[in-house]
């Protein structure tokens, strides 16, 4: 380049800063100021991430990273991870480094060495890696031809990095980053040195086994997740709700609560409790009475259906190693794994016109899918399940309509179970997918539409569309601040094509009917699963197993409590009795750890006066009612959110 040439920056605000020659990212950051050449970590390029170090040797636009960044957390993870696996290196040198990427929420490195880490190695490495972090190690770059890094990593006895730079082209330059006297493959980007992730900003978590390459047919790694934050509050509030998320698994207050439980001669299906599926049935009628009055008609479909079906519809092929098969006379059968491909043999009996559109068909269907054992997590990821399904057969200039009255529903139903907090992701086209780019291209620009209509905010998950369509994912979320991904809607071009669903127009000529294909708990399993921690285990009062306890103070006030219980019970109340010789304050506890919402208890003066003291989960205060009175709170207090 030539020495006189002008290079131009153009900033976001629109600014322009102009160089003679090269220019690097720090070089930048400095110019603007000192508060942000302080706070600079990296810098962005025409649109990719470079270290601060980066020369930029013609005009770009460009922008400068901060900590404070949402981009940062990524970085920051990653160069902890370097700074784990240069701990790991220094304290044990006999180990072998392989991968150490950033994930959600942290990061992990896999490393391979004979003698197991203990709980104890960790606060060992944490505490070398704080040291690292106070050393300031500038991390660097270098660029190594392939061959020369595969002998380099093999001097180094580093045999598993060696394979990785190995089977990466020839004719690819192969970034090194070095820190001390530690050295990684890695594209980069990475802080300018150590002292840059800060102190009090991680934490290693645990130990865990993992396969080299992830095949089971390879050796077996140790593997150390930590997590790593931008400041000391990020990560002080993570591990509170870590705690919290504890506190609340549902797997743990399942059991406590007497709701379900799971074992292995039917690993990964539930068995419901009466307690459980007291819950289950209630979300069930709820989900059936907002069904009908948004228009929507009852249907229930086979579970076992002819392998046939499945090729036609195109699930065999995408989905044949995680359904159930079996065989009979010849023919092989598989247990569903959804709903749709049945649905459209529902509206293909029979003549449909245009007047019968837009046709709503819901199924609470029961669904089998073969997950990997190790994918298994309580009701959260099971094997058998029911979802609140339902496909909206209608014409194509009806996609908006039905877009907006979809999510009217769907944000009324998660305000109803407590969810207010709803974000929205539009997920377009997958890699793998069926139908042309013609149909994928309207299909998208439809949901698209749709979605400015009704004036959604959301933002864009490429590539996460179904095979059949692309999709709007509806992610609410909990108490503690997570993000769980219930609801969805998808507009489906292909499968009414592939299964020759069709309606008579206006014109009495056969059109195709787009399919939309909606969800809005996801399955019955995992929404109970989120429901249980979100409450932490205190329902309210209308999804409640078990609303109402009565007991009395002594066994004196028997006859009292038993009226109480048989007028609750008429009520409409689900309501248990507890007239165990047992000290009341015992009982209270009792009753208060099984997350009952409220115990009636009645001593020789309620009984005496036709009166009842009401104490209520949660709150140290008491009060004392008519009991009719007492009766009538509750009862307006159980009536479901739709009803009121």
């Amino acid at each position: 380049m030539n020495a006189s040439s002008k290079v131009a920056l153009t900033l976001p605000d629109g600014s322009v800063r102009e160089y003679d020659g090269l220019v690097t990212g720090m070089t930048l950051a400095q110019d603007i100021g000192p508060g942000l050449a302080k706070a600079a970590i990296v810098i962005i390029v025409n649109g990719e991430q470079r270290d601060l170090s980066y020369e930029i040797t013609s005009s770009a636009n460009v922008s400068i990273i901060t900590k404070r960044d949402e981009e940062a957390l990524e970085i920051i993870r990653h160069d902890a991870a370097h700074i784990l696996a240069e701990a790991v290196k220094e304290l044990w040198p006999e180990t072998q480094v392989t991968i150490g990427p950033a994930i959600e929420n942290g990061f992990y490195y896999d490393f391979a060495r004979e003698e197991p880490f203990t709980p104890e190695d960790l606060e060992i490495m944490e505490t070398r890696m704080k040291e690292i972090v106070a050393r300031d190690e500038d991390i660097i770059r270098s660029e190594m031809l392939r061959d020369d890094a595969v002998e380099l990593f093999r001097t180094m006895g580093e045999k598993y990095k060696a394979e990785i730079i190995a089977s990466i082209p020839s004719n690819e330059p192969i970034s090194l980053y070095k820190q001390g006297n530690f050295i990684d493959l890695c594209r980069g980007p990475h802080l300018p040195s150590t002292r840059y992730l800060g102190e009090g900003t991680f934490k290693l978590m645990t130990i865990a086994g993992a396969y080299w390459r992830g095949d089971s047919n390879n050796e077996m790694l140790q593997r150390v997740y930590g997590t790593a934050w931008r400041d000391k509050k990020e990560l002080k509030a993570y591990l509170h709700r870590i705690e919290e998320a504890e506190k609340r698994d549902h797997r743990k207050l399942g059991r406590e609560l007497n709701l379900f439980h799971f074992q292995e001669e039917a690993a990964g299906m539930p068995f419901w409790h009466p307690n459980g599926w007291t819950i289950y049935t209630q979300i069930e009628g709820y989900m059936r009475r907002k069904q009908r009055e948004y228009g929507y008609q009852e249907i229930n479909t086979p579970k076992l259906v002819d392998r046939k079906l499945w090729e036609d519809s195109g699930h065999w092929e995408k989905f044949r190693e995680h359904m159930y098969t079996t065989e009979s006379e010849e023919r092989i059968f598989a247990l569903k794994p959804m709903n749709c491909p049945c649905h459209v043999q529902v509206f293909n009996q029979g003549l449909v016109s245009y007047r019968d559109l837009p046709l709503r068909l819901a199924e609470f269907g029961s669904c089998h899918r073969n997950e990997p054992s190790g994918a298994l997590h309580g009701l959260m990821r099971v094997r058998s399940f029911v979802q609140d399904d339902a496909h909206i057969f209608c014409e194509k200039d009806k996609i908006t309509e039905e877009t907006e009255t979809f999510c009217g529903m769907l944000l009324e139903i998660y305000k109803d179970f407590g969810f207010e907090k709803i974000k929205v992701k539009f997920s377009d086209r997958p890699e793998v997918r069926a139908g042309s780019d013609d149909v994928w291209d309207e299909a998208e620009k439809c949901l698209l539409d749709a979605v400015d209509h009704v004036g959604l905010e959301y933002t864009l998950n490429p590539g996460e569309g179904a095979f059949y369509g692309p999709k709007l994912e509806f992610v609410l979320t909990d108490a503690i601040g997570r993000d769980w991904q219930c609801g969805t809607l998808q507009v489906d071009f292909v499968l009414p094509e592939r299964l020759d669903a069709n309606y008579v127009g206006a014109d009495n000529t056969k059109h195709r009917p787009v399919m939309l294909h909606r969800a809005i708990l996801g399955s019955f399993e995992r929404f109970i699963g989120i429901l249980i921690e979100n409450f932490a285990g205190r329902f309210p009062m209308w999804l409640a197993p078990i609303q109402v306890v009565v007991t009395g103070i002594t066994n004196d006030q028997d006859a009292y409590v038993n009226e109480v219980y048989m007028q609750l019970k008429s009520a409409g109340l689900r309501a248990e009795i507890d007239t165990r010789n047992e000290k009341i304050n015992y009982k209270i506890r009792e009753h208060s750890h099984a997350k009952i919402p409220a115990i009636f208890v009645a001593g020789g003066r309620e009984a005496d006066n036709n009166t009842i003291t009401i104490r209520r989960l949660g709150s140290k205060n008491q009060e004392t009612l008519d009991l009719t009175d007492a009766i009538n709170t509750l009862v307006t207090e159980s009536i479901e959110p739709d009803k009121r």
